[in-house]
């Protein structure tokens, strides 16, 4: 979570929504990356979408089983579809996102048995500091 969070925290360079994930596996950290919705001016630049691309380049297959994802706020409705299809063993994520959660906050996606694939969730890890993070931003463009 501590690499994530670097990566988070490099969005307040350009002015994003600081959200910062990371795929590893076994250990190591294949991909990282952080929002970058406002200069790539997409609205599915989202970390996780970014950082998937990026996993699946390196692992050089769009199935990235054996991996984890660590991202500092609850995926999104379309993060999780995403992280979903990617075949990923398991989601850690930071702070709940109360408002567009959808790995346990308004849904939970990630493990709808409706879906051909679960991918196991684990919640809370830093919670404070990743929430932190967001709330200082949004508070002050107020």
């Amino acid at each position: 979570m501590r690499f994530a969070l670097d990566e988070a925290r490099r969005c307040l360079e350009h002015d994003d929504v600081p959200i910062g994930a990371v795929v590893s596996r076994d250990g190591e950290i294949l991909a990282a990356a952080g929002n970058r919705r406002e200069v790539a001016r997409d609205p599915t630049a989202h970390a996780e979408i970014l950082v998937l691309r990026e996993a699946a380049t390196a692992v050089g297959s769009w199935r990235l089983e054996g991996c984890t994802l660590t991202v500092t706020l609850e995926p999104c409705a379309m993060c999780a579809g995403a992280l979903v299809l990617s075949r990923l063993d398991r989601v850690v994520f930071g702070a709940a996102d109360p408002k567009a959660g959808f790995a346990g906050s308004l849904g939970n996606l990630l493990q709808d048995p409706r879906l051909n694939h679960a991918v196991a969730v684990t919640d809370g890890v830093l919670a404070e500091e990743c929430g932190e993070l967001l709330r200082t931003f949004f508070r002050e463009r107020r």
